[in-house]
């Protein structure tokens, strides 16, 4: 019987929280354990509540980029405490963390500081709908953007964890005004163009998909995207929650030279914190309120806590991105490559793309949504187990990435790949 800690604390919230979790991957229902409850961080671990350390992949699913419980970013959030937590007014951190963004991304010439990803997309979708005076939106199959209803169709992350194709409670009027294509393939969009052709306000993407994995996109069907979008008038957003600032200071955007009309960013411009903001053309923006007609409110929004550490970060990386990015990309081909020894070699495939990765348990290529869903679920469960057992923390999920950070050394990297030959010679598959 297990008498753990974590296990006592996780029956615990079982009565008080739905599944006992707030986000429901947190629950490992699709792995068949029990959750460690972590008690602390610190650069490439984390520690559980009954003193286990792990090598941590999942970086708070991606914005701990320097690791975690960095002392600059720390420092600078006691500081900002120290002055109180919350205004609900106007701060100056809101404006250099703006300024910074603005500055130095590619069409983004204004920005709007939100609470979440969810938050910053359906704000996004508002606006390109106000925009464009039109209602459809185009999305990917597996890509998730949030879970507000336009967006729960075919969506990816914990829903495709569980199996569930939509959400109950989303209302079919609302629903149907999202159209759903597959990722990767761009006569999938044109189809939906020719049937919608001035009905369509958006397309909505992950440019690199991290909720079903993380699946290398083709450049020309990026580029075809963005060509179809210009030609028929419609905006194109790059839900750049994970990607940004991951692969580049620029995020996607830098790293494939394609600019979007919109952004979405998450929490790594908050340094991990609960943040989020939807940004682009000067002509776009100007229709948010007070300026314009289309409302969005917050009364956390720019928490000045998370602007500050936000600032901190991202102007770090501004800073340093010539080296930084570099050496990041360094380390996650080292651990690439040790995967490609062991699994590769097995026939399973291993997708990178910068410094964000996934296994598949599948021998065939992964393109896209219909290609990742046939994973071997059971195999993932069981690898899973074996890492997490000897002091390696991945993702509850096999349709989550792998995300490095600048903390993991090379003793880690090492660790990690001679654990999964281990398992590979232990389950002889």
């Amino acid at each position: 019987m297990d008498n753990s800690k974590s296990k006592i604390i996780f029956n615990e919230a079982q009565k008080y929280m739905p599944g006992g979790v707030n986000s429901p991957v947190r629950a490992f229902k699709s792995v068949g354990l029990t959750p460690p409850i972590i008690d602390r961080a610190d650069g490439a671990y984390i520690y559980d509540i009954d003193g286990n350390k792990y090598i941590d992949y999942v970086q708070s699913w991606g914005p701990m980029i320097l690791g975690h419980n960095n002392k600059k970013i720390q420092d600078t959030v006691i500081e900002k405490a120290k002055k109180g937590l919350s205004y609900g007014a106007c701060t100056e951190d809101e404006l250099k963390l703006a300024k910074l963004l603005c500055d130095n991304i590619d069409g983004l010439d204004m920005i709007r500081m939100v609470n979440s990803g969810t938050e910053a997309v359906m704000s996004a979708i508002r606006l390109a709908r106000a925009y464009t005076g039109r209602s459809r939106i185009i999305k990917f199959q597996g890509c998730y953007h949030g879970h507000s209803d336009s967006m729960l169709v075919d969506a990816g992350s914990g829903m495709m964890t569980y199996g569930i194709a939509s959400s109950l409670g989303v209302n079919k009027d609302v629903a149907k005004d999202t159209l759903v294509a597959r990722f990767n393939d761009i006569d999938s969009v044109k189809n939906l163009y020719k049937i919608y052709k001035d009905e369509i306000a958006a397309v909505i993407l992950e440019p690199v998909p991290c909720n079903m994995g993380v699946v290398e996109p083709s450049i020309k069907f990026l580029e075809e995207v963005r060509k179809l979008t210009r030609e028929n008038k419609s905006l194109l957003i790059f839900d750049e929650v994970i990607s940004g600032f991951r692969l580049s200071f620029g995020g996607a955007s830098e790293y494939f030279k394609i600019i979007p009309d919109l952004f979405i960013y998450g929490k790594i411009i908050g340094a991990g914190m609960p943040v989020g903001a939807y940004g682009g053309r000067r002509e776009i923006m100007d229709l948010v309120s007070p300026v314009g007609g289309v409302y969005q409110a917050g009364t956390l929004s720019g928490n000045p806590l998370a602007m500050a550490a936000g600032y901190t970060l991202c102007k770090y990386l501004l800073d340093n991105r010539t080296t930084l990015y570099r050496e990041l990309e360094n380390n996650a081909t080292i651990l690439y490559e040790g995967l490609s020894d062991t699994l590769g070699k097995k026939g399973y495939k291993i997708s990178k793309v910068a410094s964000m990765m996934s296994i598949f348990f599948i021998k065939e290529n992964v393109k896209n949504y219909d290609d990742v869903i046939r994973v071997d679920k059971e195999l993932y469960r069981r690898f899973f187990a074996f890492l997490l057992e000897n002091g390696v923390y991945m993702a509850p999920s096999p349709f989550e990435g792998i995300f490095l950070s600048m903390a993991h050394s090379s003793e880690d990297l090492s660790k990690t790949i001679n654990l999964i030959g281990e398992f590979i010679r232990q389950e002889k598959c």
